[in-house]
């Protein structure tokens, strides 16, 4: 899972509350941080491929939303192979473990795995919370008709540029002046736990504030369209709305043990002695939330994907790669510049004054199908795209 005690524990001089999760029943752990990594793994690529009985129909390129959605699974792909890895090692190889803490030791290989593994964690799923951000954002611009043509290019940058400057910071304060003698005391490890939790609290606070706000512009542009707000209407409002409130669901659910843990072990560590007879539920609970997080974190990708796609079914398509993907040689980030064929009422063959006279109401229904993607359920599934399709 991703903990910022994952760097804390290469320092030699590490606290006794990174201490007590870290070594606590290490191979049951890593079991389990295996077991859920895998089995995510394995369904959230099993939900990304494409299905039989999937149409192949006539599609614009992707929106900025879809890519990131891809993208965003992605990065808990990358950040569930780097547990496994992780994890791995820690079971097969004890020895090699054991190195880490060694004070004066000359080998510099498993302090080095230490810290560049723990760091591959954190900057995937950091940058994980950072797509889940610009999901928001683009979702409420794509609304306010704002999003740009570079729009998903700025949002590469954002990412992956806070993502690489919090990460590298954290560490950088957490190992000074050197990995060998990290600083004792708290104080110096406080940087590294903010950079690590910021994008995830931003996240949790900021997210829901855009998705409210998304829905309530979603039925103002669906009552402005003509004037009525309709059954079918509503139903697409809700629809949306619901979506949103799964993927809030899930990141509350995966990423909630980790800040209750943290709150736990700062407590801890605020203590003159953590062994004291008096903080034996504190350390309980610590330990039992430990063990929640390995499950819950890398379980994060498929349920994700249930969130964004729902169940895409089991029936892969292995000959997808010989099809031909007849894309729209389009923009794939602006609903301002009417970029997207609207799926609802759409001629391709219609009198550039008709064009003009209804250009409003298609880039309404462009950003409400935006919208609401991938979300639909039973057979109208099938005559949608698998998620690479949309991502790409």
């Amino acid at each position: 899972m991703a903990s910022p005690r994952l760097e804390t524990y290469c320092c030699p001089n590490r606290d006794a509350a990174t201490q007590l999760v870290m070594t606590f029943q290490p191979e049951v752990f890593c079991g389990v941080c295996i077991g859920s990594a895998s089995i995510s793994l394995l369904l959230t690529i099993l939900q990304l491929l494409p299905k039989k009985g999937q149409s192949l129909r006539k599609m614009p390129k992707a929106s900025s939303s879809s890519t990131i959605l891809l993208l965003i699974s992605i990065c808990d792909i990358l950040g569930g192979l780097g547990m496994i890895f992780r994890s791995s090692v820690w079971l097969g190889f004890p020895g090699f473990i054991a190195n880490i803490s060694v004070v004066n030791g000359t080998d510099v290989w498993p302090s080095a795995f230490c810290v560049g593994s723990a760091m591959w964690i954190q900057l995937l799923y950091s940058a994980g919370f950072w797509w889940l951000f610009c999901y928001a954002v683009d979702s409420y611009l794509v609304v306010r008709r704002s999003a740009g043509l570079s729009t998903i290019v700025l949002y590469h940058m954002m990412t992956w540029g806070l993502a690489v400057m919090l990460c590298v910071e954290g560490i950088a304060l957490l190992y000074y002046p050197s990995l060998s003698s990290c600083e004792n005391g708290l104080e110096h490890a406080v940087p590294h736990y903010i950079t690590t939790y910021a994008p995830l609290l931003l996240v949790l606070v900021v997210n829901p504030i855009l998705f409210r706000r998304t829905v309530s512009a979603v039925a103002s542009l669906l009552k402005g369209r003509q004037g009525i707000y309709t059954e079918n209407e509503r139903r697409l409002g809700t629809e949306i709305q619901i979506r949103y409130f799964k993927i809030m669901l899930v990141f509350v659910i995966c990423w909630s043990p980790n800040v209750i843990n943290e709150s736990l072990l700062f407590y801890l560590e605020m203590q003159p002695d953590i062994n004291e007879v008096l903080l034996k539920n504190i350390r309980s609970a610590a330990l039992i939330t430990w063990i929640i997080m390995g499950v819950l974190n890398p379980m994060q990708g498929f349920l994700f994907t249930l969130a964004f796609y729902g169940w895409t079914g089991w029936r892969v398509d292995l000959k997808w790669r010989k099809r031909e993907i007849p894309w729209e040689s389009m923009s794939s980030s602006t609903v301002g510049e009417n970029t997207y064929p609207s799926p609802v009422n759409y001629q391709s063959n219609i009198h550039d004054s008709k064009k003009i006279s209804t250009t409003d109401s298609q880039q309404t229904d462009e950003a409400i199908s935006m919208l609401s993607e991938s979300n639909t359920s039973g057979d109208d599934r099938l005559t949608r795209s698998s998620p690479i399709y949309q991502g790409w």
